[in-house]
């Protein structure tokens, strides 16, 4: 059998056909890693988990347009920075970063290192919540 470019055209179509419909299928089902601050480690840079905690501080920065929140779940406290993009689709969404202050959220981002310390940074403006 030969396999000419017309067939090699299908085939290809075929294959990518088939791996966009297992994408749609278990795209939903992927959920973020969910962790304690404790065991957040270096080897964890780049990537995204969840953590349920309490936001103990919030400071802006000297452009005002990021800011610095303190997140504490207990077993350790981690700086979560949110950036104008985020925070734009949070004020959009009718939160004010101010609401998050002493109040239980969950938190998604990714993990990052600046200076030497490990931070987190906020995936999304609806990546962080209030639960309770």
């Amino acid at each position: 059998m030969e396999i000419t470019d017309d067939k090699l055209l299908k085939i290809a179509l075929i294959t990518s056909l088939i791996g966009l419909i297992g994408l749609i299928l278990f795209t939903p089902t992927i959920e973020v890693k969910k962790v304690k601050i404790e065991d957040i480690t270096r080897g964890m840079i780049d990537e995204e988990v969840s953590i349920d905690c309490v936001v103990s501080d919030v400071k802006s920065s000297s452009s005002g347009s990021s800011y610095f929140l303190t997140i504490n779940d207990g077993t350790g406290q981690i700086p979560l920075v949110i950036f104008e993009s985020q925070l734009a689709q949070m004020q959009s969404n009718s939160f004010e970063i101010e609401d998050f202050k002493n109040k239980k959220v969950n938190v998604v981002g990714k993990i990052t290192e600046y200076n030497g310390e490990l931070e987190i940074i906020l995936s999304g403006g609806d990546s962080l919540k209030i639960i309770e």
